[in-house]
């Protein structure tokens, strides 16, 4: 068994410029606990593999292909594979998504 406070866990590095800390990280899989933050967005990418995003806290805009959509805490989004995507953050508070990306990908996401 292993366990992570995910509070300890260091934000890194991404093209979008937002706190984003990859929580989970094997040959199956990768999790990612981000922060977008009133005003932030992220640039429109794709990713190799399947995503889905689980909203834990507050409010946004999720873009998926030609789709857009308002959520907030407790919605599950799936996006396929090689579709670009992108989220933006209109209201007043921070908002916090769980990021999954399944199967881990082997090749980087690609910016738009």
């Amino acid at each position: 068994m292993r366990i992570s406070k995910v509070s300890d866990i260091k934000s890194s590095p991404n093209p979008h410029g937002v706190y984003a800390r990859k929580i989970y990280d094997t040959e199956n899989a990768v999790a990612v606990h981000m922060t977008i933050k009133p005003g932030e967005s992220l640039k429109k990418h794709s990713t190799p593999v399947d995503v889905f995003f689980y909203v834990l806290e507050g409010e946004g805009i999720v873009e998926i292909g030609e789709e857009k959509e308002r959520v907030s805490k407790d919605a599950l989004i799936e996006s396929p594979a090689k579709k670009p995507h992108t989220w933006y953050n209109e209201g007043q508070n921070n908002l916090k998504i769980l990021i999954v990306k399944v199967p881990r990908p082997i090749r980087s996401t690609k910016v738009i």
